[in-house]
């Protein structure tokens, strides 16, 4: 895993010294910026719900057959990985793949933005929060 930036601000107004095939944010995008695929994330990362109808439940709209796309998805481009856990009837549960486990630190870096940017809309006492304030030990 690729360390992420402990002064980002130091990448701002700065041009790549590499030319791109593809903008790296773009191409991310295209996998991650799907609906419903960070949540999903999320949910087998973060909240250790790794099986297909309790992401169905913890996700309120989600369909079954989007969420099967998403999984696919998800599998496709090796972030995660089926592991079954019983084969009559079939159970399955989903877990991060080292690639996979490499979406966390974006993860919480989303959790972090809202948690400071967005309040109102994420505590029911709309005081901005950390990450350890949120992760407390």
């Amino acid at each position: 895993m690729q360390p992420i930036p402990t002064n980002p601000e130091e990448y701002l107004n700065r041009l790549p010294a590499v030319k791109f095939k593809r903008c790296p944010i773009e191409v991310t995008m295209a996998v991650l910026g799907k609906k419903w695929t960070l949540l999903i994330l999320r949910d087998i990362a973060l909240f250790n719900i790794n099986r297909f109808n309790k992401i169905r439940r913890s996700l309120l709209g989600l369909t079954p057959r989007v969420l099967t796309l998403r999984l696919h998805e998800l599998e496709e481009n090796q972030l995660i990985q089926a592991s079954t856990i019983k084969e009559k009837p079939r159970m399955v549960e989903w877990e991060l793949t080292e690639k996979g486990k490499d979406t966390v630190p974006i993860l919480l870096g989303v959790m972090n933005f809202g948690s400071r940017w967005y309040p109102d809309e994420v505590f029911e006492d709309h005081c901005p929060r950390t990450l350890e304030e949120i992760y407390q030990k």
